[in-house]
């Protein structure tokens, strides 16, 4: 009987943690960065009054033949260079998911950055 009640209890927890995972997929948003003019110069303010958390999509619009997408780490962001080993995105329709804590995204295409083609976003 002691046995039975400890399965069931495990077959519970088991049910419950399954729960919470699709309720925590459910709850992730899609975000298009820049809104409706995408992902363009002058992006580095569209995040403002915006709440991300991991998991949620990022969504980058643009023009392949004269934009990408570099996901690259703060020293990147500031300066507006390329790691090495950074990922390049470049198929004008990318969907990237947040991870926990700070994301930098610039496009690395001569002047691009500096001009403002860059975000940073914390996603809690």
């Amino acid at each position: 009987m002691a046995q039975g009640r400890g399965s069931a209890i495990a077959a519970a927890t088991v049910m419950l943690c399954l729960l919470l995972l699709h309720f925590e997929l459910a709850q992730a948003a899609t975000y298009t960065v820049g809104g409706s003019n995408g992902w363009a110069f002058n992006s580095a303010g569209w995040p403002k009054g915006k709440r991300f958390k991991a998991g949620d999509t990022l969504v980058f619009n643009y023009n392949p033949s004269i934009h990408n997408v570099v996901a690259v780490n703060r020293a990147g962001y500031k300066s507006c260079t390329t790691p090495k080993g950074a990922t390049v995105f470049q198929s004008g329709k990318d969907q990237i998911k947040l991870a926990k804590g700070q994301n930098f995204f610039i496009c690395n295409y001569i002047g691009h950055c500096q001009a403002g083609m860059k975000v940073a976003i914390t996603a809690a």
